[in-house]
């Protein structure tokens, strides 16, 4: 099964390693600096649950030099979705299968403008990661589940059996993806407005009463939004939330919070811009998601000038 990662960095980057480490056969797409070190020096990912080294990778900016795929995982920033999936045609036959790995819940959408629908796969993961340094992924934390649709396809079932074989991946193929998703955007968009917007790793937040109370507030607005839309949390969540925040180190960030850091563009306008944008549709108030959305929007594309 060739595999296209298309997107390189903390998401794409990490499992496309773990993928060809566990003898897949897998290509990246990537760009700029980034680029220029895998193809010079290999990919390296930097982990708690073990250290990868690719001394040689196919990676390109290109998907005409990779030709058609089985499996194109989309991992890209979501700033990024339109002009990545516009550039998709190259990797796409009539057999490829497209699995959105992105945050959000527009990610399919967007995808089916480009690559017919049925061909695309909605997904969710919350293994956290970032690019350190050009050719360097750094492994954050994170619980190791990967979520996607299409439970009965043959290329999901062969990409489960891959993950099986690979470190710190766990697919799990699921019936219902929307849900999937929307579980997944009210998590993110909570913990990376707060995360962001403080400044800070989830544990001191947890561990101050008025922060805890705060990035809590995030959460409660994304439930009501999710619910207004027709999307309502299902029993557990807050615990399962919570599980998922704690299974991070203290210092764990999102990657908007260290895309903010490092002067870079953010995916704020698709996580709590969404959610004012939400929140005025359906009638619900979201005063902490739109403090977040307006504070940050100066920051929106990169470092404020």
């Amino acid at each position: 099964m060739r595999i296209a990662m298309v997107g390189a960095g903390g998401i794409g980057g990490y499992l496309g390693a773990r993928l060809a480490e566990a003898g897949g056969d897998v290509r990246f797409i990537a760009r700029g600096a980034h680029l220029q070190a895998m193809r010079r020096d290999g990919l390296r990912i930097q982990s708690d649950i073990g250290n990868v080294f690719l001394p040689i990778v196919s990676a390109s900016d290109a998907p005409a030099d990779i030709g058609p795929v089985d499996l194109a995982i989309f991992a890209v920033k979501l700033y990024d979705s339109e002009k990545a999936a516009a550039a998709l045609g190259p990797l796409i036959s009539r057999d490829t299968r497209v699995v959105t790995l992105q945050n959000g819940i527009d990610s399919v959408d967007t995808l089916g403008r480009y690559v017919p629908g049925d061909q695309v796969i909605g997904g969710a993961t919350y293994i956290s990661g970032f690019i350190n340094k050009p050719g360097e992924i750094v492994h954050a934390g994170g619980l190791p589940q990967v979520l996607v649709g299409g439970h009965r396809d043959r290329l999901i079932q062969a990409l489960q059996e891959l993950c099986d074989r690979a470190r710190g991946l766990d697919l799990k193929p699921v019936e219902d993806i929307d849900s999937v998703l929307w579980e997944k955007f009210v998590t993110l968009s909570a913990f990376a407005g707060g995360t962001s917007l403080l400044r800070s790793g989830i544990g001191p937040i947890l561990e101050d009463p008025e922060a805890r109370i705060f990035i809590e507030q995030l959460r409660d607005e994304g439930m009501a939004v999710a619910a207004a839309a027709g999307h309502p949390m299902t029993d557990g969540f807050v615990d399962r939330v919570m599980a998922r925040w704690t299974a991070l180190p203290p210092h764990g960030k999102s990657s908007m919070a260290n895309d903010l850091e490092r002067g870079k563009p953010i995916e704020v306008a698709w996580l709590s811009g969404r959610m004012h944008e939400l929140g005025i549709k359906f009638g619900v108030a979201t005063p902490g998601h739109t403090a977040v959305f307006r504070a940050l929007h100066l920051y929106a594309a990169g470092a404020a000038p």
